[in-house]
């Protein structure tokens, strides 16, 4: 297989499914394409892209080009990596989350990229990111509520690879989710996130 991604420290929709096929332990190769240069990435993007977009996979004689298709494929193709859990009503919780990430929070993906090789900072955000993350808190704290953690859906699944480049934007941001209807969950779950070993790898890959 062949995982077709953006630049690691600016691609978030690369970051998602490039951690759900970490955890699959199977062999694929990377390939990186550097983002942000104009009509140079678009070629180089064009090369793999039916949609002229990152992330792409290839497997085989199919490719596909949507992360959360992607996502889905690879939960499909190896089931033992549970990257959905077995229980279909949790499962359809975890899918419902991860298509709202999918789908929305265009204010804080807009205003506030990924962009791992930045200090972390305090910025004003507007009124519409601020509602997108009381948003996510919410989520994150009624999941992990039902689920009693360590992650949303119990244990580590799709939906957290989906909500692991929003921690990142948390942390660069410098987002109190206290602020925003967190008293403690949904903070400790961002940091469980950007501990994993599977992000650490790529965050030290993205800025060496």
């Amino acid at each position: 297989m062949e995982l077709v991604i953006g630049t690691k420290r600016w691609s978030s929709w690369s970051l998602r499914p490039w951690l759900a096929l970490k955890r699959t332990g199977a062999p694929f190769r990377e390939i990186e394409v550097q983002l942000r240069q104009g009509a140079a990435s678009d070629a180089a993007i064009a090369e793999h892209s039916p949609s002229r977009q990152v992330p792409v996979l290839k497997a085989g004689d199919l490719t596909i080009w949507d992360s959360l298709a992607i996502c889905e494929y690879l939960a499909e193709t190896y089931p033992e990596a549970k990257l959905w859990p077995a229980d279909p009503v949790v499962r359809a919780l975890g899918r419902s989350a991860a298509a709202e990430m999918h789908g929305g929070f265009q204010a804080l993906r807009g205003e506030c990229a990924m962009a791992l090789e930045e200090e972390p900072r305090a910025v004003d955000i507007s009124e519409a990111t601020q509602k997108n993350v009381r948003t996510i808190v919410e989520r994150w704290n009624q999941l992990l509520s039902r689920s009693g953690g360590p992650f949303l859906l119990g244990e580590w699944s799709i939906a957290d690879a989906f909500y692991t480049p929003v921690a990142t934007r948390f942390r660069t941001y410098g987002i109190k989710l206290s602020e925003y209807g967190d008293n403690g969950p949904a903070a400790a779950y961002a940091e469980r996130l950007l501990a994993t070993p599977e992000f650490l790898e790529w965050e030290r890959a993205s800025l060496a």
